[in-house]
């Protein structure tokens, strides 16, 4: 979609994706090494109660299952930021977890392209926000 066809308040919903131990042990171990995601004994005996996801890993998972959404397309050109991120609850294995994508703000940068900004809010399957973000594109008018 183009900047011109999105408005504000505007809502998408992605599908699923269901976190293994494996997978938090995978990405903590090449980008977030810290006992909570990687060390089950530990883990166990802290503040959590076992392992969990790191908050990037949480953060990545939502941005990939928005653009597999497809709403981009093509016309996205390239990330410009991201603001407000929350890591409001752990992320355990087992947790299936999806995002709600809403519009938030709309502006035409040039004659050809524009900043659209949306809202991540990451749920789990019990539908409890684990994150929530703002993150902004540079997008094709």
């Amino acid at each position: 979609m183009k900047l011109d066809e999105f408005t504000i308040g505007q809502v998408f919903e992605t599908k699923s994706l269901k976190l293994t131990k494996e997978d938090i042990k995978r990405f903590a171990g090449e980008f977030d090494p810290q006992y909570m995601h990687l060390d089950e004994k530990k883990a166990n005996q802290g503040r959590f109660n076992g392992i969990i996801a790191s908050g990037m890993h949480t953060l990545a998972i939502s941005f990939k299952l928005w653009v597999e959404q497809g709403i981009y397309g093509d016309d996205v050109i390239a990330g410009t930021r991201m603001n407000h991120i929350k890591f409001i609850k752990p992320v355990y294995p087992g947790d299936a977890l999806h995002v709600i994508v809403e519009v938030i703000d709309i502006k035409a940068a040039k004659s050809e392209t524009g900043i659209l900004t949306v809202l991540l809010s990451t749920f789990n399957d019990k539908d409890e926000k684990v994150l929530e973000c703002d993150l902004s594109v540079l997008i094709k008018r």
